[in-house]
């Protein structure tokens, strides 16, 4: 869905809360790759996607570099970092129908959106849905209509926070294998923070522990 992915690099990340030595974070993310950082509750997880993200908070400080490709990201405002964040929840749009949803997600300019949408429906198995209020669908199915309009925002990398950890155990299971292998396919570099031991295993990366 992509093609200008390029690999997600973070060289000498430090993050200080109140003069504190948060973390330190230094690694590459291939095209298609998932970095894991894993660690308990206030170690700096969801800080450091801030961070990347262009919305960490001023009671934090932060050095270092943040690169996609040649771009550095850091110069750039939070919407031109072409960075892509899928939540614990879906978050989508309750005034929307699922397609609306859909389409919020594609390039303003982006022709033949109909086509594009029930193409994607189709892709995480929910073809005929466009209409449908987002009310009405299972965790799963807005967990997945979350993920199909971020990939189609077109990202050049993707940061998961935690994504999989209000879902049940089956269902836990299939969005792991829907995601890295939807990102696997889009060539995307990714950043997932998580406390499950079982979402690293499953992502199949390099895992950083912090705390």
């Amino acid at each position: 869905m992509n093609n200008a992915a390029n690999a997600l690099t973070l060289e000498q990340v430090r993050i200080h809360l109140a003069g504190r030595p948060l973390l330190h974070v230094d690694a590459t993310v291939a095209p298609g790759d998932v970095l894991t950082v894993m660690g308990p509750s206030g170690s700096g997880k969801s800080t450091l996607l801030a961070f990347i993200a262009g919305f960490l908070q001023s009671t934090f400080t932060a050095q270092g570099q943040v690169r996609l490709g040649d771009t550095d990201v850091l110069r750039l405002p939070a919407e031109q970092r072409g960075v892509g964040l899928l939540f614990q929840d879906p978050l989508l749009f309750p005034h929307l129908s699922v397609g609306g949803n859909l389409r919020f997600g594609l390039p303003h300019r982006s022709p033949q959106k109909s086509a594009q949408v029930a193409k994607a429906l189709d892709q995480i198995g929910l073809a005929g849905f466009e209409a449908r209020d987002p009310a009405t669908l299972s965790g799963g199915q807005q967990a997945r209509v979350a993920l199909m309009r971020l990939l189609l925002s077109q990202p050049r990398a993707v940061l998961l926070d935690e994504p999989f950890s209000k879902l049940d155990t089956a269902l836990r299971q299939e969005m792991r294998t829907l995601v890295f292998g939807q990102l696997r396919e889009a060539g995307l570099p990714a950043l997932l923070v998580t406390h499950d031991e079982d979402d690293a295993t499953a992502a199949g990366g390099q895992i950083i522990a912090l705390g």
